[in-house]
Parts: C-alpha cells; sequence; structure tokens
C-alpha cells in the first residue's frame, strides 16, 4: 500500500472504445491526490484483437490487445492497472514486480493469466454486468428486427424493391403478444431481458438450470421450465448464456431440430455455444423462420462465411455490449475498486 504521503502510481491502458480519459476522470473523482496516472491507449476496435494460442509465451490468453514489451514498459513499476484488453501473461507478471491490482474493466478478465497472478500475489478484479443494459435493449431490437420483417424490409428498399408483399396475411410479421418467448440463460443480462419483454405481454419461458425465478417474475407468469421444453414451445429463443464446458457448442443440430417450424433464433451472447453448421442447416431448410446473430466463434467472420449469405440472418459485428452507459460503468466501477484498494477496503468483484 502506498503511504499518506507517496501517491499511488497507476498505470491506465485504454482503447478507443474504454478511452482513457473516461478511467482517468473516474479514478481522479474516487480517488483524488492519492494517485498519480498514466495512460496510453490501444487502437481497438479499428484494429481487431489477439488470442494467445497464436504467440509464444500468451497461451491460455483471449480477446487481448497490446505488445507484451511495451506494456512492461509502460506500466513499469505502477502498482496498480487499469485497463480493458492489455494483456498480462506469467512471463509479463514476472517483469512487474510492484503490481500489486489489476482492474480489468469487463465481464471476464480472459486477458489475464489468472493462476500466475494468484501465485504472484497479484489482485485482479473485474465489472460484471457493465454492458448488461446494453445487451439487453440490443436484444429486444434484435428480436423486433426478426418478428416484424424490419431487417428484411429494410434490405428490399436498399435493393430497390418495394416488398408490399410483407402486407400479405401469409408473410407479414407477428406481435409479440402473440408469441412465446424463450429466455436460455438467467443471469444479468437475462434478467434484464425478462423484465423488457414483460411489457409486451408475451408468454415468456427462462431455462437455466443455477438459477431460480423471483418471486416477482412467477407472480407475472414467467415459466421456468427444461431446455427441451423451451426448445420445443417457443416462437422466439434469444440466447443469455455464459460460455464454459457444459455450454460449448449446446445449441446444435438436435436443439434446432427441436424447435417448432418458423422459430427466430437470437444469439447476443458468444459465438461458441452454438453450432453455426447446423444452424446453417437449419435455416436453408426452411425449419427456421431467421436468425439474428451478434456474436461468433470466430472474429471477425470470413467474408465467405455462408450465413452471411442468407436472407433470413441478420449480422451485426458484437457491439451489443457497446454503449456510451457501458463505458461509464465499467470506468466506474474500475475506479472504485481503486479506491476500495488504497483504503484497505476488499474487493467488490474479485476474479
Amino acid at each position: 500500500m502506498p503511504s499518506d504521503t507517496a501517491p499511488c502510481d497507476v498505470a491506465i491502458i485504454g482503447d478507443n472504445f474504454m478511452l482513457p480519459e473516461k478511467f482517468a476522470t473516474a479514478i481522479e473523482a474516487a480517488c483524488g491526490a492519492k494517485v498519480r496516472l498514466r495512460s496510453m491507449t490501444l487502437p481497438w476496435p479499428d484494429a481487431p484483437m489477439e488470442h494467445g494460442y497464436a504467440t509464444p509465451g500468451m497461451a491460455g490468453l483471449k480477446e487481448y490487445q497490446g505488445d507484451p514489451d511495451e506494456i512492461c514498459a509502460f506500466v513499469g513499476n505502477a502498482e496498480v492497472l487499469v485497463t480493458q484488453l492489455a494483456p498480462l501473461s506469467a512471463t509479463m507478471l514476472d517483469r512487474l514486480p510492484a503490481l500489486k491490482l489489476v482492474a480489468v474493466s469487463r465481464g471476464g478478465p480472459v486477458n489475464i493469466d489468472m493462476a500466475a497472478a494468484r501465485a504472484r500475489g497479484v489482485r485482479v478484479v473485474n465489472t460484471p454486468g457493465r454492458n448488461a443494459s446494453a445487451v439487453a435493449e440490443f436484444a429486444i431490437g434484435a428480436i423486433l428486427a426478426e418478428t416484424r420483417m424490419i431487417r428484411a424490409g429494410h434490405e428490399a428498399l436498399r435493393a430497390g424493391n418495394w416488398r408490399g408483399d410483407l402486407y400479405r396475411a401469409d408473410r407479414t410479421g407477428r406481435e409479440l403478444s402473440e408469441m412465446t418467448v424463450g429466455v436460455i440463460g438467467y443471469g444479468q443480462i437475462g434478467t434484464r431481458v425478462v423484465r423488457l419483454l414483460k411489457a409486451f405481454g408475451c408468454r415468456i419461458l427462462v431455462a437455466d438450470p443455477y438459477v431460480q425465478l423471483s418471486a416477482t417474475d412467477r407472480a407475472d407468469g414467467i415459466t421456468h421450465v427444461q431446455l427441451e421444453d423451451l426448445l420445443r414451445q417457443s416462437d422466439v429463443i434469444t440466447l443469455h448464456a455464459r460460455v464454459t464446458a457444459e455450454t460449448t457448442g449446446f445449441i446444435g443440430r438436435e436443439q434446432f431440430a427441436a424447435m417448432q417450424p418458423g422459430t427466430i433464433f437470437v444469439n447476443t451472447a458468444r459465438g461458441p455455444m452454438v453450432d453455426y453448421d447446423a444452424l446453417y442447416a437449419a435455416l436453408i431448410s426452411g425449419h427456421l423462420g431467421g436468425a439474428m446473430l451478434e456474436t461468433f466463434a470466430i472474429e471477425p467472420v470470413p467474408a465467405d462465411w455462408p450465413l452471411l449469405q442468407l436472407p433470413n440472418v441478420t449480422i451485426t459485428p458484437h457491439i451489443a455490449g457497446a454503449s456510451v452507459k457501458t463505458i461509464t460503468i465499467a470506468a466506474e466501477g474500475a475506479a472504485e475498486e481503486v479506491r476500495r484498494h488504497l483504503n484497505g477496503e476488499p474487493p467488490l468483484n474479485p476474479c
């Protein structure tokens, strides 16, 4: 811990989303003269993230950005590092003996070697739920884009085609108030999605084996079901689970076959949970009515990816969590962890 007279040396490594100045403003507001700040900016999202399997010495790290030598030189003797994407491998941590706290402004510190950090006494904290509201709102927009033919109408007009046929009874969209929506995953995002869906008057099913519905949800008619029942009964299915060994690839050929004809599938969670070859087959066969995909196992997706060519798919480049509010929440969450560290208080979100 720093003394009462010496400010704590805090290194901030931001990017073009989590701006360093946003971190700095929040930390200064929380900590005042107790900190001495310095900042650098990574080029993400204008340049892609990296994955450790392709780089010697960085095995196990995912979704990071930054040259290890440049990062270590910048952090130097700092006691605290605040970042979203900067990597910290075991060998990098060996070069940063003064480091005591790493505040990662994201839901999971996948850019940090957690075992190495624990072994070296470096505490890692994160900001879970920073983008939960943003993703939940985006998911509702994605559902509406598919159920009310917004994407289909937009693409037709852009191509110079007035789709008057979308007003035909056998082609037009359906209102959520007459549909059953299945929500897979009932964490911070899933619960918000359910809260927003209630306003539409739809029947809502939730599948998550590790949580229970709140009393309010039960009183509002939300039903907790097994995954198999949700797949069979839902008109729209929206995915909000976390990626684990159990959920990797758990929405595949069998699950798509279990969905009723015309189902709309929405994934604003993570790509590795879905077998996209099986999804393509279900879409091209006409079994599924459509899909909205926001995240992918490989990002950026290849330009020749077959799903990009299907007319019944809406695809966005992993932007559901991107909002001004997300930046503010993440910066303030990281700043509060720095304040608690300086004051000898326990962290709110230890990893």
